[in-house]
C-alpha cells in the first residue's frame, strides 16, 4: 500500500528506522540545541487506532486499541540552570523549521522548593496561546516531581527537582486526527524523562502519570486508554484494556487475513472540545441519577459495571434532556473528577449513559469474534509441510464484526452527537464498496467529532487496496480535502525501550 501510484498511502517506516532518523536530528541537525555536557536520553511512543471502545473508556468499558506505526520521539538532556527549553520539529520540516518555548522550573515550583498547585501550573503553562502546546511536555516533569513529594509535605526531592532541561520533540502522529497525538507526546516525554532521571515506575504508573498530565495540567478530560496503548502496546496486536481504572486483560493478535486501517478525515478533533466534554458530563449525569435511584449501583463510578438489561430498569428515570442548572438543583454534584456541569448547557444524559454500556458489550463481542477467528484459522490452515497458503478469513465472522463497527459509528452520532459529515461520508463510501471488495466495517474513532475512521478489511481480498484508494479518491473529490491513512503498527514505548543517544 505504499506504491507511487497510491498517493494516499505513505508509511513512516519501521520503529527502528524512525529512531535512527531521530538520532541523526539530535546529533547533527539540532546539535546546537543540546548545549550542556549532560547525557541525552530518549524514547519513542506511537499513536493509536481506536478499533472499538472509544469514548466509553471513562465509563469503565473494555477497549480494543492498536498502536500505530506513526510515533513521537523525544530527547531529554539535563541542564544546570532552571530553564526548560522545548523545541518541537514540524512534520517534514527542515532543520530550521520548528516551534520553541522556554519555561522555568519556577513555573512548577515555589522559590523554596515546594510544588505549585496543578491549577497554578496549568495557568502558567497554557496561559500563552503560542506556547501552550509545550504543556504536554513540561507537564510531564511536574507530574513526575509530584510523585516524589509524598514524604516531604509537598517539597520536591532535591535529587530530581533542581535542574532544567533541553527537550526535543519530533512526531509523525498528526495533531487533531483522533489517533492520540497527545498521548504519544506525553508517553515519549515521560519515558525519556524517567530514563534521564534514573526513575523506573511500573508500566501502568507511567501511563497513569501521562493521563494526569492531560487531565490536570493540559486540562483535557481524556480517559486512560490512549496513554496505556502508547506505553504498553505491542506491534500488530490489539491491546485489550478494561478501564476500571486500567486493568490490562492482555493482547489480541490481529487474526490472519484481518487488517485494521485508519482514514483521517482531516477534520480536527479535540478531547478538550465542548462536544466531547458534554458527552462525558452527560454520561456521569446518568451515572449519578442511577446511583441515587438504585441505592448505590454501581458501587464504583463505572457505568459499564451495568449490563444493558440492568440499565434498562433505570433508564426511564434518567431524563432525556436536562440543563446544567436543573441537574445541579435536583441531583447535586457530578461524580467525575475531571469535568463539571455548566449551568447554561443542555445535556442528554439518557443517551450519553446508554452509549458506553452498549459499547462495552460490542467490544466484548468483537473480542470474542477475533478469538474465534484466530482459532478457526488454526483449525483450517494447511499443514506447514504442504506448502499451502493461509486460508481466507471466515466471512461470516467478518460480517458480524463489521456490523458491530457500523453500530458503534451510528451510536456516536445519534446518542453522543459526536459525528461529523466528513466521517459519515467515509463510512458511507466504505459501506458502498462493502464485503465484495474486502471492506467489512467502519466507525469513527476516539473522541469523535471529526478525526479518523477505523476500517476492517479482508487483507486476502485482492480488491481491498483498490477499494481503499477509491474511498480516498472519492472523499477528496467530494470534499476537496486530501485524506491521510494509517496502515501500519509498531511497538509501544515500553516494548521499544528508552535509549541513550551518543554524540560523536
Amino acid at each position: 500500500m505504499n506504491s507511487p501510484s497510491s498517493p494516499w498511502f505513505n508509511s513512516p517506516g519501521s520503529a527502528n528506522d524512525q529512531w535512527d532518523h531521530f538520532e541523526q536530528l539530535v546529533v547533527i541537525d539540532h546539535a546546537d540545541f543540546f548545549d550542556d555536557v549532560s547525557p541525552i536520553a530518549g524514547a519513542r511512543a506511537p499513536g493509536r487506532l481506536d478499533v472499538m471502545g472509544g469514548v466509553a473508556d471513562y465509563s469503565g468499558s473494555m477497549v480494543l486499541e492498536m498502536p500505530l506505526a506513526e510515533a513521537a520521539c523525544v530527547a531529554w538532556q539535563w541542564r544546570t540552570d532552571r530553564k526548560l527549553r522545548v523545541r518541537s520539529l514540524l512534520k517534514g520540516a527542515s532543520a530550521g523549521e520548528f516551534l520553541s518555548a522556554v519555561f522555568s522550573l519556577d513555573d512548577l515550583l515555589t522559590s523554596d522548593g515546594y510544588l505549585r498547585t496543578p491549577s497554578e501550573v496549568h495557568q502558567r503553562l497554557t496561559g500563552n496561546v503560542e506556547t501552550r502546546w509545550a504543556a504536554y511536555i513540561v507537564g510531564c516533569y511536574y507530574v513526575m516531581l509530584s510523585a516524589y513529594t509524598q514524604f516531604s509535605q509537598g517539597k520536591v526531592d532535591s535529587r530530581v527537582g533542581e535542574l532544567g532541561a533541553n527537550i526535543l520533540l519530533s512526531s509523525s502522529v498528526p495533531l487533531g486526527a483522533g489517533v492520540s497525538s497527545s498521548a504519544a507526546i506525553e508517553v515519549a516525554t515521560m519515558h525519556a524523562l524517567n530514563e534521564a532521571a534514573g526513575i523506573h515506575p511500573s508500566d501502568m504508573t507511567l501511563a497513569a502519570w501521562c493521563q494526569r498530565v492531560e487531565n490536570t495540567i493540559v486540562g483535557a478530560p481524556c480517559g486512560i486508554m490512549d496513554q496505556v496503548t502508547s506505553a504498553l502496546g505491542l506491534e500488530d496486536n490489539l491491546l485489550v484494556l478494561q478501564c476500571q481504572p486500567h486493568n490490562l486483560i492482555g493482547y489480541q493478535r490481529t487474526p490472519p487475513g484481518w487488517k485494521f486501517v485508519g482514514i483521517d478525515s482531516r477534520v480536527k478533533h479535540s478531547v478538550g472540545g465542548s462536544a466531547y466534554t458534554e458527552a462525558r458530563v452527560g454520561a456521569f449525569m446518568g451515572l449519578k441519577i442511577i446511583q441515587l435511584e438504585s441505592g448505590g449501583k454501581p458501587k464504583q463510578n463505572y457505568l459499564c459495571q451495568l449490563s444493558h438489561e440492568e440499565f434498562s430498569a433505570y433508564s426511564d428515570l434518567v431524563p432525556e434532556v436536562v440543563t446544567g442548572e436543573e441537574f445541579g438543583r435536583l441531583y447535586g454534584i457530578l461524580p467525575d473528577t475531571v469535568t463539571s456541569v455548566d449551568l447554561e448547557t443542555t445535556y442528554y444524559p439518557r443517551a450519553c449513559a446508554e452509549h458506553p454500556i452498549l459499547e462495552n458489550e460490542r467490544v466484548k463481542h468483537l473480542f470474542g469474534m477475533m478469538q474465534i477467528a484466530s482459532a478457526r484459522h488454526i483449525e483450517n490452515s494447511a499443514p506447514l509441510d504442504s506448502g499451502g497458503l493461509a486460508s481466507r478469513p471466515d466471512v461470516e465472522i467478518l460480517l458480524r464484526a463489521g456490523k458491530l463497527m457500523y453500530a458503534a459509528h451510528e451510536s456516536y452520532s445519534q446518542r453522543l452527537k459526536l459525528g461529523s459529515p466528513e466521517t459519515d461520508l467515509i463510512v458511507k463510501l466504505v459501506a458502498n464498496r462493502g464485503s465484495a471488495m474486502g471492506l467489512y466495517g467502519a466507525k469513527i474513532t476516539g473522541g469523535g467529532a471529526g478525526g479518523t475512521v477505523a476500517i476492517l478489511c479482508d487483507a486476502t481480498c485482492g480488491d481491498y487496496e483498490l477499494a481503499l484508494q477509491q474511498v480516498c479518491s472519492e472523499y477528496h473529490r467530494q470534499t476537496g480535502v486530501s485524506p491521510t491513512t494509517f496502515c501500519g503498527s509498531s511497538p509501544g514505548a515500553v516494548s521499544f525501550g528508552a535509549r541513550h543517544i551518543i554524540r560523536g
